[in-house]
């Protein structure tokens, strides 16, 4: 005997959960199915995000981060660090410590908001009378059926031709938050999201860290001023980077890899690293879904085929996040799944591709919303650019973090904001402004004239917005 449900979202990741709670919000019957699993086989709900994604790497850089100010910048600040040591695997007991509370926090909303969960993997097996047979493969079976279905079911690594992930020696992101000790000499490649935040880890602890990059320029969806900064800070802070590469033949064996690769100029060369972190972009997750039982429609990348509201080519199934078009990020899945579950409520959910923020978390740290200077030249657009450097700011000298800047790009004629890109100290911070701002389609003039408290860094926004119409007041 099924059990009957009027939305079953498939996935408990950013997008699916959240679509799970809002919809209960909403006054549905709402059962979500996932199948992550924790150390003791006990469910992991999160998705990649909380368990080897987004939270552990953050909680790692931040633990990296306070051992490199501890060996490196504490003394310009008067203070006498002796002794330093460091404890890898008490460092990685924290981390899994801060997973551990997302995955029980999602748990408890779960059961606040009345949402049931099915630990396991959840599969289309029929479409009949309106409605959709969801099967539950885990410890133990079921099945569900519901009027609408939200997949949600994230995606993978992509690993290399001929180098599969053995998580020892060739690593996703998942076996890069695992490493148990610092290797000597780390090799990535992918210079993206992942590449350089798990560099940025193993580097600040004390790792020799080569990035090997195909194509020719340095994050080359950032804007390029930005960008240029970036790679600037990295390399004064001993990532070798090196772009326009092309990979060969990868050899994993007890000692470590060995890499093959041929630089820009075209010349053989060949680096031998403990460990090899690929992150070369992450593909669509159908994985078991059975897609093919009731007509689930795909595109020639593995992704489900949505239109602009998130519908796929099946009345009352869904589709968010990793799994279809659009950026891979966590904040783009729950606002997708907040959409979703208020459009089958009869709702407007609604989601703004253009405001969008994105985040690398660095340091200096990365974060942008809305178009690039490239993007603006290309499109023919005529615009307004405003820079404010953080060395001018007082709280980023009181900081001792004067790295960076912040830009802003507005329409020539009606000066509305078109982008903001910042390189610098909490830039994943202070990017939230900027977004507001975006969506409210502010103008420049609005945040220059908008009074900011001194000192802040968010000052560098203001001034930045000056800097539009040439009348900054502190450079």
């Amino acid at each position: 005997m099924s059990k009957s449900f009027d939305v079953i979202v498939i996935g408990g990741g950013p997008g699916g959960y959240i679509a799970a709670i809002r919809a209960a919000q909403l006054g549905f019957n709402v059962a979500c199915i996932d199948e992550w699993k924790n150390a003791k086989g006990g469910p992991a709900l999160g998705g990649t995000c909380t368990n080897i994604g987004c939270i552990p790497s953050k909680a790692l850089l931040q633990s990296s981060e306070h051992y490199d100010h501890a060996a490196h910048h504490f003394a310009d600040h008067g203070i006498e660090v002796k002794g330093l040591g460091l404890d890898v695997a008490k460092m990685l007991a924290r981390k899994d410590t801060v997973v551990k509370q997302n995955n029980d926090g999602i748990v408890y909303l779960f059961k606040k908001n009345k949402v049931t969960f099915f630990h396991g993997r959840g599969s289309f097996v029929a479409a009949k009378d309106g409605l959709y047979d969801i099967k539950v493969a885990g410890a133990s079976e079921d099945t569900l059926s519901g009027k609408h279905v939200i997949v949600a079911t994230g995606s993978n690594a992509r690993a290399l031709p001929g180098a599969p992930f053995d998580e020892e020696n060739i690593l996703s992101n998942d076996g890069a938050l695992r490493i148990g000790a610092v290797p000597k000499k780390l090799g990535l490649i992918g210079s993206g999201v992942i590449g350089l935040e798990m560099g940025s880890v193993w580097r600040r602890l004390g790792a020799d860290v080569t990035i090997l990059e195909g194509l020719p320029t340095f994050l080359g969806a950032v804007d390029q001023q930005v960008a240029k900064e970036a790679h600037k800070a990295f390399v004064k802070q001993g990532l070798k980077i090196e772009l326009g590469v092309k990979v060969g033949e990868i050899k994993s064996g007890k000692n470590g890899v060995s890499v093959a690769w041929t630089n820009a100029k075209g010349e053989a060369q060949t680096i031998d690293v403990d460990k090899l972190i690929v992150s070369i972009g992450r593909t669509a997750n159908t994985l078991g879904l059975a897609p093919e039982t009731v007509g689930l429609k795909l595109d020639e990348r593995g992704a489900i085929v949505v239109d602009e509201e998130c519908k796929t080519n099946l009345p009352n199934v869904w589709a968010v996040g990793d799994v279809v078009r659009g950026p891979m990020l966590a904040h783009k899945a729950e606002e997708e799944g907040v959409a979703v579950a208020e459009r089958i409520a009869g709702q407007h959910g609604h989601v703004n591709f253009n405001t969008i923020p994105w985040v690398i978390y660095t340091n200096p740290e990365i974060a942008w919303v809305g178009q690039t200077e490239e993007q603006l030249k290309a499109a023919g657009r005529a615009y307004k650019a405003g820079t404010f450097p953080f060395m001018a700011n007082g709280r980023a000298r009181a900081l001792g973090d004067t790295t960076g800047m912040v830009k802003m790009l507005a329409d020539a004629t009606t000066d509305e904001i078109l982008g903001v890109h910042i390189v610098g100290p909490f830039a994943s911070e202070l990017i939230a402004e900027c977004v507001v701002a975006m969506e409210f389609r502010a103008s420049a003039e609005d945040i220059a004239r908008i009074c900011h408290a001194h000192p802040s860094l968010s000052e560098a926004t203001k001034e930045a917005a000056l800097a539009v119409d040439k009348r900054t007041l502190n450079f």
